[in-house]
């Protein structure tokens, strides 16, 4: 009886440690599943069915491995990957790899307040009035909120991506045919179906997913004591990463592929699904669009002035005061306010924007990657923490492939 106690007290104690660490790992995955990464699957779920579900296989194993190595490197070194980055390669390298990621993530935010147009929209609610409220709202949340708070609501923000699964459901899936695709993985033999691949895979990672993993780290003032729960952690933000793309590729393969429906954004699939899986289903799909347009609005530019002041010295954090920090919220403010203006100028080149934002992701990713995996094998910033053999073998292969992914991303569509 007293030892029955005493498990049950360890495993409350442990549970009571884990929930307090919980947080960087499954918001940076959860983050992942943006506008961008909404659209991505939605079209690879109408134009190839569940195909394609197998490469968050692949996706999965490539995030966690990554996501590891960035919060590895924030404990052991209580540096962000910006500093770390400074510090080893110079100001000047430093300047033009951080004057690239700022430009492509004012891109990003921007499909991120287009994706909470579009999904407004389907509501009967006009850009010129959710865009602003939007910014509004976030930019409240982050400068006169604390980082407990934020965390707090963007773990909400999380769990609202589990809708994807209610929208999935209603579509009636094929389960064995899923499975199957799952078992037997296949691709066409031709460009668009391997740029729908390279696609898949490589909008699992992203360069700004790096330094604010390890920023939020820092920033929860984790230690190597709370390592294995950190694990827990991130492995809990990629399951989620990967259950709500799979569910988002189920929802558009059982209704939109079967009908041959072809769309081009996320707010198209949510239009189609209106006849096909009924009011709710549509409803369902939109609201998820919303809810992660909105998370993604506020964490990119947040990511962004974590960066940037981080590689140039300045002070960054939520918990701390405007005048404490800033050029950090100047940076947060600026981010912010363009993207959401750059949505409400009529006729705005969405689609460019969002495309070259993608291509300067896929130029700066092999840089940051490979930063990153000679910083924590350098025994004299990381002590007994580097990589272990196996751990390098990974690492690298995660490199290369991402960096192959990146490269053909940008390479292939000029043949």
């Amino acid at each position: 009886m007293f030892l029955t106690k005493l498990k049950e007290s360890h495993f409350l104690k442990q549970l009571a440690i884990f929930f307090a660490i919980l947080g960087p790992g499954i918001i940076t995955g959860s983050v992942d599943n943006d506008a961008g990464g909404i659209t991505v699957y939605s079209v690879a779920g109408a134009n190839y069915g569940y195909g394609l579900i197998w490469t968050l296989m692949p996706s999965f194993i490539v995030l966690l491995i990554i996501q590891e190595m960035n919060a590895r490197m924030g404990i052991v070194t209580g540096k962000g990957l910006s500093d770390l980055i400074r510090e080893n390669a110079g100001v000047k390298v430093t300047f033009f790899i951080f004057i690239g990621l700022l430009i492509s993530n004012i891109g990003n935010t921007t499909t991120e307040f287009a994706g909470v147009a579009g999904s407004m929209e389907i509501f009967g609610v006009s850009k010129y009035i959710s865009v602003p409220l939007v910014a509004i709202m976030v930019w409240f949340l982050v400068v006169k909120g604390t980082y407990q708070v934020a965390e707090r609501i963007f773990l909400i923000f999380s769990v609202s991506l589990l809708t994807y699964v209610v929208s999935a459901l209603m579509s009636k899936p094929q389960w064995s045919e899923i499975g199957s695709a799952i078992i037997h993985p296949h691709v066409e033999r031709n460009t668009q179906s391997l740029a729908m691949v390279i696609a898949l895979v490589g909008t699992t990672i992203a360069p700004w997913m790096q330094f604010y993993m390890q920023s939020s780290v820092i920033e929860k003032g984790l230690k190597m004591k709370n390592y294995k729960y950190t694990l827990i952690d991130i492995a809990v933000g990629c399951v989620v990463t990967v259950v709500v793309a799979f569910f988002i590729m189920v929802a558009c393969g059982s209704t939109l592929h079967p009908n041959g429906i072809q769309i081009n954004e996320a707010r198209d699939a949510a239009l189609a699904l209106k006849p096909l899986a009924g009011r709710l289903a549509s409803a369902v799909f939109s609201f998820g669009l919303f809810v992660a347009s909105v998370f993604s609005a506020t964490i990119l530019p947040l990511a962004t002035a974590f960066y940037v002041s981080e590689a140039f010295g300045f002070e960054a954090g939520i918990d701390k005061s405007w005048d404490e920090a800033k050029e950090f919220y100047v940076l947060y403010t600026g981010i912010l306010a363009i993207s959401a203006i750059i949505i409400l100028i009529p006729n705005a080149p969405l689609i460019q924007i969002s495309i070259w934002s993608q291509v300067l992701n896929g130029i700066l990713l092999p840089v940051v990657l490979l930063s990153m995996i000679l910083l924590i094998n350098n025994k004299k910033i990381m002590g007994d923490y580097i990589n272990k053999p196996l751990q390098n073998i990974i690492g690298w292969s995660a490199v290369i492939i991402l960096t192959g992914l990146s490269l053909t991303l940008i390479i292939l569509p000029l043949f």
